[in-house]
């Protein structure tokens, strides 16, 4: 009986030693969970650094470009090419000799006009003569006064037929400089449309050529109505400076000014039509050419800047994840003055050398432990957003 007592009590020994060594086993588990989950409570996210610039105001339209002059070289007189004085494609000054008509029969008409001019001046001047003396015999009673008066009016129509024979020499000398066509304007030479040898005439409707100014050239864009007013205010302050892309917006062609703002807006479309002039000394911009137009209204001195993707909205406005120097993370709202171009200008809520979350926010809540990502730490620079370039709202 002692012996079965002995046996059992050893079983119970045994069976605590068991479950001792299990509930150790089993705390020591739970322990290294709850230390693992700690751990990956740190959340990996991008951040960048609140900074302080200025920051240009861009309203940003499409637009066309157009030239400033443009002419269509037509002949002003009837006659044959004999000469063309030009390249295709160059540049001409104002004045310079394009092309030369066969000059000739207009050297013929000139001639003949001087002709009949020495004629009837010939004729006036012994029409003059005989009036002179008809009027010394009128008191001697040898001529009757209507002589006097008949000669008179002779003198008179002869008169006016000289007028007339010195406008016809004037039109003839005309005739003969239209036969040399000059450039009316400084600009480029298009394409030759006419050939040497052709008859040419001042009815035809199709010119000799084109000639386009390029240099300073101008843009056509459109703003919305809403814009308008903003724009004008600026324009009695300063010169307002226009940027000109190309058509898919990334490279800038050139630099001009404002020029002015049309009468009237137009109604189909609610927008307002504006014109830019510049100097396009690099030949960048093209008749009819297709741009993107970026107008600088102004330039916000000290403003609060992070990348557009570090702003939140939430029900109640927008916000943004401030990290904090304990690595934990603070919802903070935000008051956005601008924004565009990946960047965002901010009113309210934010300190230069703060750092705002820029990636993976929807794993955040107020008081998350994170873990800024390497390489994303920083300024702002072209590898977190793209230039400032800020449209008004």
């Amino acid at each position: 009986m002692q012996t079965k007592d002995l046996l059992f009590g050893l079983v119970l020994l045994a069976s605590g030693s068991l479950l001792g060594c299990g509930s150790a086993v089993q705390n020591s588990s739970a322990q290294q969970r709850g230390k693992g989950a700690q751990q990956q409570q740190a959340v990996s996210v991008g951040v960048a650094l609140v900074e302080q610039r200025d920051v240009p105001v861009y309203l940003t339209g499409l637009g066309s470009v157009t030239a400033f002059n443009t002419v269509a070289i037509k002949s002003r007189v009837d006659g044959q090419l004999v000469r063309v004085a030009f390249r295709e494609g160059q540049e001409v000054r104002q004045g310079e000799l394009l092309a030369v008509l066969d000059q000739r029969p207009f050297q013929v008409a000139l001639e003949q006009a001087r002709a009949t001019l020495f004629r009837d001046q010939a004729q006036l001047k012994n029409a003059q003569l005989d009036l002179e003396r008809f009027k010394g015999l009128v008191n001697a009673g040898i001529v009757s006064r209507q002589q006097v008066d008949t000669q008179t009016a002779l003198v008179g129509q002869l008169e006016g037929a000289v007028h007339a024979d010195q406008a016809a020499v004037d039109n003839a000398k005309l005739n003969l400089v239209y036969t040399r066509i000059v450039a009316p304007i400084s600009g480029r030479v298009g394409l030759r449309m006419v050939d040497v040898g052709n008859m040419v005439h001042a009815s035809d409707p199709t010119p000799m050529l084109i000639l386009t100014q390029l240099q300073p050239i101008s843009a056509v864009f459109t703003l919305p109505e809403d814009q308008l007013p903003s724009v004008a205010q600026h324009m009695r302050n300063t010169p307002l400076r226009v940027e000109a892309y190309s058509r898919d917006d990334r490279t800038k062609l050139a630099t001009g000014t404002l020029l002015t703002i049309d009468n009237q807006i137009d109604q189909t479309t609610g927008t307002g039509k504006l014109k830019a002039i510049f100097t396009n000394e690099e030949r960048a911009l093209w008749p009819n050419q297709f741009v993107n137009v970026h107008l600088l209204l102004e330039v916000r001195k000290n403003s609060i800047v992070i990348p557009s993707a570090g702003v939140q909205r939430g029900p109640d406005g927008m916000f943004t994840y401030v990290v904090k120097p304990d690595k934990t993370v603070e919802v903070r709202p935000v008051s956005v003055a601008l924004t565009e171009g990946g960047l965002a200008a901010v009113a309210q809520g934010l300190r230069p050398g703060e750092m705002v979350v820029t990636d993976g926010q929807d794993k955040l809540q107020a008081g998350s432990k994170v873990e800024p990502r390497t390489g994303n730490t920083g300024h702002l620079n072209a590898s977190s957003a793209p230039p400032t370039r800020i449209s008004a709202p």
